[in-house]
């Protein structure tokens, strides 16, 4: 229910008591998860325009022009505490969501990526709810035929309780050929097309804009919505029909909210009439507030011109998908609900859409960097534990079950970073960040985090073109998670205004702790990038050719892989500099002899360990941090020819080739089998397998 602090501004604004079906509907627009109403006006700080950019944020996706024939529609989801409650259901929907916000725009989805934070799988329950999440995006997404090219696992104590499920997704269309979500003109009607309406998800978005408690697993069920992917592929072929008729003047996927947050925030530059009792129904006796609430999934609504009705509708039943005529757009700026001719809902547009109050939280720095002690471990016994941490290990276990094939235009995929070929240029893909690192210093982790997935792009040989986010963080009410979240927005501007990247969409995930287990999670803005560069393979280092280490290393454990299996403390990376990855960038797409790693969680031991298990290096100054430091900015080069990188200001630390990794420096040395390395990186996929 709405607060009493907000129901008591709702009847100032309307001058009276709001009717059942009003309160539901302010209590999930005005919802964190739909308003930004702590976020708002920290959002509007980041760099979002640029010349390729034709739609920003604020619709279901942002359109950005990747080429003279094609845009890419682009989007970024959270699915977090559905994916707690029902790992299976909670992560397909949220495929099947963030998939829809791309559709919406009229564009073909082509890709999905997948950064996932759970807590330690040697935690039977943590292992559970990863295997129903990674099971439930690989249901989905393999059923409608959209490939999952990418994706990242962190582990960390703080996601026991409250898991991260993040996903991306790509769609083509062509620039001149995309539709928005907001109505056109009044006299439109207003069309429900797909799945029919029943009571699954109901207070879906207040649900994810509150903290998870014991009994959530129980008590907030019914608020996951169930997922069905074969009516998802009838719905992608349907609606693409549509829009290729032109007829269609608007479109807008049913999700937070249901059919009153997508009806309304379509109809918010005029005003909309609904006809509740229109509704196509999956069960008898709904109420009003669970027709216009539920968030049953594969639903759009749509626009159109009165005498284009029957065409639409005539469409949707040759793919077989229900349809109804539910309402029209009017001039007067009101969002009214009838049901059986009674008024049930009649609100001011700016009241619901706009009238949400704001608030202004106080925040409170912290310092949370401990001194650095060294781990009194082995050498080699502390390699073989970074190379094992499920953010080093492969994540194989994981992309088996994705068919990421399907479309036939994926060209690379298991590497820094997606690539899918688009006519002659390639689209390549990037996701993800370290929470680590960003709760020590949550401005230059963040930063760095952008410049990672920069970093991975370049790896590729490709140019960002576009960032989405999802900033999940803990309760905003507590003033260091305030300040966490102003530094982040911070930090993901300033690196975007560097790189001269826009920020063109993304999604607030707030409220992520558990009464459970007491934990809050890690500042977490997940970042998804997306990226324009050559049609090329990953070119595998043959013996003989030259390693080098590109970038300065600077001092600092502070929340690597190192710190995590070890506890050893030190200072967080400062931000790195985003020069060297122009210079890798440039030499990665001049030939396909030369190939690069960039170097972030494990460092170089980990860049080494899946460059070149094979080679002989040798390494100044002290062998633990130069193994173990995560310096942001940094790559790993390999070049059949050293005049291939003379542009790439570098260092030759040794030569790929012999009977395993053999690493030396001053004061110490390690060697490591290749039977050992493999070992060690198929730890996750072992510990799933048996799960």
């Amino acid at each position: 229910m709405l607060s009493d602090a907000d129901l008591a501004e709702a009847r100032r604004l309307l001058g009276r008591e709001p009717t059942p079906v009003e309160v539901a509907c302010l209590e999930n627009l005005w919802s964190e998860h739909c308003s930004y109403r702590s976020t708002k006006h920290l959002l509007r700080t980041l760099p979002t325009t640029g010349p390729d950019v034709l739609v920003g944020p604020g619709d279901d996706a942002a359109i950005v022009r990747f080429s003279e024939g094609v845009a890419l529609a682009i989007g970024m989801e959270s699915h977090n505490h559905p994916s707690y409650v029902d790992p299976y259901d909670g992560a397909a929907t949220g495929v099947g969501g963030i998939v829809r916000d791309v559709l919406s725009m009229g564009a073909r989805p082509v890709a999905l990526m997948d950064p996932l934070y759970f807590g330690p799988l040697e935690d039977e329950k943590n292992r559970r709810l990863f295997t129903g999440v990674v099971e439930g995006i690989g249901g989905y997404g393999n059923c409608i035929g959209v490939p999952v090219v990418r994706g990242e696992v962190v582990v960390d104590p703080s996601y026991s309780g409250n898991p991260l499920v993040n996903v991306v997704c790509v769609g083509t269309v062509r620039p001149d050929a995309y539709v928005t979500g907001r109505v056109r003109r009044p006299g439109s009607k207003l069309l429900l097309v797909g799945a029919p309406t029943g009571r699954d998800g109901l207070g879906g978005a207040s649900f994810a804009s509150r903290d998870l408690s014991e009994d959530s697993e129980a008590a907030d069920r019914p608020s996951v919505q169930i997922g069905d992917p074969f009516t998802e592929k009838l719905l992608i072929e349907g609606i693409l029909a549509m829009v290729e008729t032109g007829k269609v003047l608007s479109c807008r996927d049913l999700g937070a909210a249901g059919l009153a947050g997508a009806s309304s925030e379509m109809c918010s530059t005029f005003g909309g009439r609904i006809q509740a009792e229109q509704v196509h129904l999956r069960e008898t006796g709904m109420t009003p507030v669970e027709i216009m609430l539920a968030e049953s999934q594969e639903r759009m609504c749509l626009e159109v011109a009165p005498d284009d009705v029957g065409l639409i509708g005539g469409i949707a039943e040759r793919f077989d998908l229900a349809w109804s005529e539910i309402g029209e757009v009017i001039a007067e700026p009101r969002y009214i609900v009838t049901f059986w001719n009674d008024v049930v809902c009649d609100l001011p547009m700016d009241v619901l859409i706009r009238g949400a109050p704001g608030c202004s939280l106080p925040e409170q720095p912290y310092a949370a960097e401990r001194p650095f002690v060294r781990p009194e471990r082995p050498l080699r016994e502390l390699a073989l534990m970074v190379l094992s941490h499920p953010e080093v290990a492969s994540r194989a276990w994981v992309y088996e079950q994705y068919d990421h094939d399907v479309q036939v235009r994926t060209v690379d995929v298991g590497h820094d970073a997606a690539v899918l070929r688009l006519g002659n240029a390639a689209l390549v893909l990037s996701c993800g960040c370290n929470p680590r690192q960003i709760h020590l210093k949550p401005y230059e982790g963040t930063a760095n985090a952008v410049l990672e997935n920069a970093a991975n792009l370049a790896c590729a040989g490709a140019v960002p073109v576009g960032i989405v986010n999802c900033l999940n963080f803990a309760s905003p009410v507590h003033p260091e998670v305030y300040w966490q979240l102003v530094q982040a927005v911070r930090g993901l501007g300033d690196m975007a205004r560097t790189l001269g990247c826009p920020v063109v969409g993304g999604n607030v995930s707030l409220y992520n702790e558990s009464d459970e287990h007491g934990t809050q999670i890690k500042p977490t803005p997940s970042i998804g990038m997306i990226g324009r560069g050559p049609i090329r393979r990953w070119s595998k280092p043959e013996p003989g050719w030259t390693l080098a280490l590109a970038g300065e290393t600077t001092p600092g454990f502070g929340g690597s892989v190192l710190d995590a299996v070890t506890g050893c403390g030190g200072h967080a990376p400062t931000i790195g500099d985003p020069a060297t990855l122009v210079q890798v960038r440039e030499a990665i797409a001049s030939s396909e002899r030369v190939t690069a790693t960039d170097l972030s969680q494990g460092g170089l031991l980990a860049a080494l360990a899946t460059l070149a298990p094979d080679a002989e290096v040798e390494l100044e100054g002290d062998l633990l941090e130069a193994l173990f430091s995560e310096t942001p900015g940094r790559f790993l080069m390999a070049a059949a020819d050293p005049a291939l990188i003379a542009s790439v200001p570098h260092r030759v630390i040794g030569r790929v080739g012999g009977a395993g990794l053999r690493v030396t420096a001053p004061n110490a040395s390690l060697t490591l089998q290749p039977e050992e390395i493999e070992a060690a990186l198929g730890t996750l996929s072992r510990r799933m397998a048996d799960a």
